[in-house]
This record gives structure tokens, sequence and C-alpha cells, in this order.
């Protein structure tokens, strides 16, 4: 019985998202030859995933902001954090402290299940989509991209989401160089236009 008891009990195996895996199996490989490394520790790795909403129409209708509160949550299957104005600024009838924008930092099997149905879902179904910008990052090895309506992520019923919203997700990776951020998105799928524009 105390037998049946302990194999009951033991956990379930941690299913390992699918990016992630094929970052461990063969992204690591491709990086190390790219870059002449061979400790894995010394290759750029994802570190965290900051997906937010400005919701400027919140200022004059609460229940837009608890809508893109909803649409976060059922995106990136997190709770978001929500945002209040820094400072008053009457051109916009906005005062200090009003709730503005909500979002969620995602790490782990969360950032890398989002960054999967980011590549492979939504992107694709980002209207007239030529591929992303090569030059988006921030001189620190971290990518910013906007969409501008969160219906793309397939998730969301577009009955209930009648307000578009558009959204800004930024990618903070372990390296400092831009070039070795670009390569290690690439090679996850991170689908960038060709680099002709690229001007460091």
């Amino acid at each position: 019985m105390n037998a049946k008891a302990s194999t009951a009990a033991k956990p379930k195996p941690k299913t390992v998202p699918r990016l992630q895996q094929r970052y461990d199996e063969q992204v690591l490989k491709q990086l190390s030859g790219e870059l002449n490394r061979t400790n894995p520790h010394a290759l750029p790795r994802l570190q965290k995933i900051v997906v937010s909403m400005g919701v400027g129409s919140a200022i004059t209708d609460k229940k837009n902001l608890d809508q893109a509160v909803d649409a976060m949550t059922q995106i990136t299957g997190q709770k978001p954090l929500v945002t209040k104005a820094a400072k008053s600024i009457a051109g916009f009838k906005l005062r200090e402290g009003v709730p503005i924008g909500c979002k969620v930092t995602l790490r782990g099997t969360r950032m890398w299940e989002f960054l999967d149905r980011l590549i492979s879902l939504a992107l694709p179904r980002v209207r007239d989509f030529r591929g992303l910008s090569p030059t988006a990052f921030d001189g620190h090895g971290n990518y910013s991209l906007g969409l501008s309506e969160q219906l793309v992520f397939p998730e969301l019923n577009p009955d209930k989401f009648t307000q578009v919203q558009g959204m800004n997700v930024t990618i903070v990776t372990s390296t400092e160089s831009d070039d070795e951020s670009r390569l290690l998105l690439r090679s996850l799928g991170l689908p960038m236009k060709a680099d002709d524009a690229v001007a460091d």
C-alpha cells in the first residue's frame, strides 16, 4: 500500500517547451560554431520577455483596461500588473497615479511558450507582414517589437475583444551585443528582414 502511495505521489515529468528544446539541442551548437565558443554559459540566451499594453482610452472608460488585462492574461497565461501614470499631463486629461496600462514579465516555461506562439501563430497573422526590423535593438542586446492589435493571437475571441489594442514585446537576452542577440533570435526562428539595411 505504501509503495502504491509513493508511486501516486510522484510528480509528472515536466514537458520541455518545443522552442526551448530546439535551443538546447540545435541552437546552442549553431551559436557555439558561429561565435567560436565552447562554454555553453558564454553563449547568448533568453532571460525574460516583457509584454506591455498602453491603454490610453482607460482615462475615459475603465472597461477598456479591464478588457486589456483579460486579453493579456489569456495571451501570456499570467496575470498582468496594472501600470499607473507616472505624472499628470493636462493635455491628455491624465492625472498621476491613474491606471493607464498593464504589463507581464515572462520567464522560464511561459517565456518559451509565448515566444513559440508569437513566431509560429501570431506574426504570420499580421496583415501584410514582410518580416521584423533587424535593427530594433537597444544597444545592449535587447529587442523590441510592436503589434498593432492583440487579435493576432488566435486564443482571443474577436466577439469578446472588440476594442483594438496594440501591444509591445521586449525580448531581454544575456548578451550586451546586438549582433549576438540578432544571431540568437534568428536561430530561434524570429522572422527578421534581410541584413541589407542593417547599419550598426
